[in-house]
């Protein structure tokens, strides 16, 4: 069975193929952030009836694909999104990636992407830091332990223990919606759901929440487009 189903007409566009024992039905899934489309079939159905049901949707999938960021890779002589301001990527010494407080300065080589990226974690992790002790110190508790990773699915999230994640892309997002996320995630220590009396103390340490939140609803797939990998080598 191939595992990928082309698209007549969608030049580019290719489903992938996924069979699962659990699904009872078929469904397509495009992704925000790359417009990956994929197409999930019950272990028993048959090929065909997966082609007909692409073909069906190929309208749907046309505008799920269009309606995707661009990914677009971090090198140097671009930019890079940090705290809601593009600042270019220049070509450094040493090392490391640095913030000059005007531009990123990176060794030039292949590896420059994961460099920035890199700082920009370190930027990530002081900036959430200090949002959440400044937080949890308005409402009278400590937070946990802090970890930053690169989650798709949500920007941040709080154990029942008090622990809290974020995602460390938030550092490039304007610095009133990390500190929006951060003041989410610490009203969490008071209030383990999403109830009226969460979002009154949501907003009793972030007044302006609500359009912090719709930013990142409509621009964060843009964050999650940027691409830090290594640049690829060329072909000889």
């Amino acid at each position: 069975m191939p595992d990928t189903i082309a698209l007549p007409g969608l030049p580019g566009v290719t489903v992938a193929i996924r069979r699962s024992g659990r699904a009872r039905r078929l469904s397509l899934r495009v992704g925000r952030t790359d417009g990956a489309v994929t197409l999930t079939l019950p272990a028993r159905t048959p090929l065909a009836e997966g082609r007909a049901f692409v073909a069906a949707q190929a309208g749907w999938i046309a505008r799920q694909v269009a309606a995707a960021p661009t990914p677009r890779r971090v090198a140097i002589g671009g930019v890079v999104p940090l705290l809601g301001r593009e600042v270019p990527v220049v070509a450094g010494q040493g090392r490391a990636a640095r913030w000059t407080g005007t531009e990123i300065a990176v060794p030039e080589d292949p590896q420059a992407g994961t460099r920035v990226q890199a700082l920009l974690r370190e930027m990530a992790r002081s900036h959430l830091t200090e949002a959440v002790d400044r937080h949890a110190a308005a409402i009278g508790r400590s937070a946990g332990r802090i970890t930053l990773r690169d989650t798709r699915s949500r920007w941040g999230s709080c154990t029942s223990r008090g622990d809290l994640m974020f995602s460390w892309r938030l550092v490039m997002a304007p610095a009133e919606v990390l500190d929006y996320v951060a003041a989410h995630e610490v009203a969490h220590l008071v209030h383990m759901d999403h109830s009226p009396r969460f979002w009154a103390q949501v907003g009793a340490i972030c007044p302006d929440w609500k359009p912090r939140r719709d930013w990142l609803r409509r621009e964060g797939a843009g964050l999650h487009a940027i691409r830090f990998d290594a640049v690829p080598e060329p072909a000889e």
